[in-house]
């Protein structure tokens, strides 16, 4: 067992105890990023004088080495070690010797292992930052390719109003650039530097922290010591971001395999990313769609383990804390996998255009904007929709569409219909003519496209 403390104590730690208080078995994801705090913290103890600029050579040339084997597999992190950070210490002390003993001067575990968790995160929220750019590209594309393409819109499930495939993308659009600014938040916010914190009280040494800021990147230290080593709060914000991603990608996931399904069949899902049946020879399942709403509930697990954990805790760090990583760590890549995936197989969907607009005729879309005639022509409006619905009552008794109805039939519900009905209700006209800001006519739409080409070239992290 290789370990961090241990003069204080004369017994040693029994073997169940040791294997349920060590986190070397996840935390070594963060060997690069102890290796990089450790580094600039080294150099940082040179400047300061507080050791030698040989002994600070012999420290980053030995975290080098270290890495480098680890990377090549000629050095095996095992579980003989409590974590991590005793994994490398022991490792440089065995290398260079007593000039390793001082690589942990001025500094605790508890702001190591902070500043690692910072620098492994924001990593994090910038490839999702870039994995929902890649989704938005993929959106756009869709809604510039489908702005003449109708389908109904819904409430309740139930067909509505017309609308076209691109508005209806064009919300999903929002949705993930909304999730995109998220990031950018986040990472404004947990952008600053623990290291230096020490245990709770920061050190008597002469520490430069704003050297060691500005050599990680941050915009500067965290200003307060106890809160630098027990704050969660920006990993909390992070999986509360990638919750609500997972929402997003749950809900239109639903509504591809609704699409899919016989009854719809709105699109048809490339083989790349369906599954078939063991036993049923015709299916096609669309199961990374179902996985990806399935694993939403997984992410708000991971959500709710650490926002139950911290919930107790009282100043500075307790052991409780070491629980963050697994849930951390688990909704960061399930949200990433989920990201990559889902986009994927938006970008190789095939949209079945004829379905979807016969779909939107047959589901009585355009009865407010028939309703909306007979306003024109004069008719109060609720009288009006007392008309239309009953003119739609008798095309369901009939199977058809109002448009089927010559105008003899349409005069046995209203005098006010003439021949312009006809046109006044079909989707191109239903759809056109809505002009208000965020509506689905072309005209609109052309300009929520070049909203979004200049939120995408414009957004960086």
């Amino acid at each position: 067992m290789a370990q961090l403390w241990g003069g204080r104590f004369t017994g040693n730690i029994s073997d169940l105890a040791w294997n349920f208080n060590a986190s070397i078995s996840f935390d070594q994801r963060f060997l690069e990023k102890d290796v990089e705090g450790s580094t600039v913290h080294a150099k940082m103890l040179a400047k300061q004088g507080i050791i030698s600029q040989e002994e600070c050579r012999s420290i980053t040339d030995g975290l080098a080495g270290i890495l480098r084997d680890v990377r090549e597999g000629s050095l095996e992190i095992t579980d003989k070690y409590e974590d991590i950070h005793s994994f490398l210490e022991a490792n440089l002390i065995e290398r260079i010797g007593d000039a390793g003993k001082k690589v942990h001067t001025g500094r605790s575990r508890n702001d190591q292992v902070a500043l690692d968790m910072r620098l492994y995160a924001r990593d994090e929220v910038k490839e999702v930052s870039g994995l929902l750019k890649r989704m938005l590209q993929t959106l756009l594309q869709i809604m510039k390719d489908n702005t003449e393409t109708y389908m109904p819109g819904f409430t309740h499930l139930q067909k509505a109003q017309p609308v076209t495939l691109s508005h209806h993308v064009g919300a999903y659009f929002e949705m993930f650039k909304r999730d995109a600014l998220r990031m950018k938040d986040i990472y404004e916010r947990m952008n600053y530097c623990p290291l230096g914190a020490g245990a709770l009280a920061g050190t008597t040494y002469p520490l430069d922290r704003e050297f060691v800021a500005k050599e990680l990147s941050f915009y500067g230290p965290t200003l307060n010591s106890m809160d630098s080593v027990s704050d969660r709060d920006y990993l909390l914000e992070f999986m509360s971001a990638l919750s609500i991603i997972m929402m997003h990608l749950s809900r239109f996931s639903e509504e591809i395999i609704i699409w899919n399904s016989n009854e719809y069949g709105f699109v048809t899902i490339d083989d790349a990313y369906s599954t078939g049946s063991s036993i049923m020879p015709q299916k096609k399942n669309p199961d990374i769609a179902e996985l990806v709403r399935g694993k939403t509930g997984r992410v708000y697990g991971d959500l709710m383990s650490l926002l139950t954990t911290m919930k107790g805790i009282p100043l500075a760090y307790n052991k409780d804390m070491q629980e963050d990583k697994e849930a951390a760590f688990d909704a960061m890549d399930t949200a990433k996998n989920c990201l990559t995936l889902f986009t994927d197989m938006l970008a190789t969907l095939k949209f079945n255009r004829s379905a979807m607009e016969k779909s939107a005729v047959r589901g009585f879309t355009n009865a407010t904007d028939a309703a909306d005639y007979l306003v024109n022509k004069g008719m109060p409006f609720r009288d009006a929709h007392s008309v239309i619905g009953r003119l739609v009552l008798h095309c369901i008794d009939r199977s058809c569409a109002i448009d089927d109805l010559d105008i003899s039939e349409l005069k046995e519900f209203s005098e006010l219909f003439e021949d312009d009905i006809y046109d006044a209700i079909s989707l191109k006209t239903c759809v056109e003519k809505r002009l208000t800001i965020g509506a689905p006519s072309p005209e609109m739409m052309k300009q929520a496209i070049e909203s979004g080409q200049a939120f995408i070239r414009d957004f960086y992290l």
